[in-house]
């Protein structure tokens, strides 16, 4: 993703990943808040269900006012199986929290693949 009028460089990539054995909304990534970065795209987010059963899993967005927004609600993942949630890339500003919640604890492994974009580039920077 690039937005032309602002000067753009991929900072970092990285996966998040959380295993959810509670049934506890838990988060998954919070995007970097530092006023350098402009956003964080979330390119991929893979649930994996090692259970013998079906399940669900609750996939929440909360802003920087602390608003939570629905991603998915109770999206079920099929026994034995992974399931990849995003169609299209999901972008998170500066403080926004990706959270999941599964139905049943113990069951399900989340994998969110993300890239960070800053505003300047830095010499650490993941691409030179």
């Amino acid at each position: 993703m690039l937005i032309t009028a602002i000067p753009q460089y991929l900072q970092g990539i990285t996966n998040a990943k959380v295993d959810l054995t509670t049934t506890n909304n838990t988060t998954i990534y919070t995007a970097p808040s530092n006023a350098d970065f402009n956003v964080s795209v979330i390119t991929s987010i893979l649930v994996s269900n090692d259970s013998g059963s079906n399940d669900t899993i609750t996939v929440t967005l909360t802003d920087t006012d602390s608003a939570i927004f629905s991603v998915y609600k109770l999206e079920e993942i099929g026994a034995l199986s992974t399931k990849e949630l995003l169609i299209n890339s999901l972008v998170l500003k500066g403080g926004e929290i990706l959270k999941a919640q599964a139905a049943t604890a113990g069951r399900l492994h989340v994998i969110a693949s993300i890239q960070e974009i800053n505003k300047i580039r830095v010499n650490t920077s993941a691409i030179s």
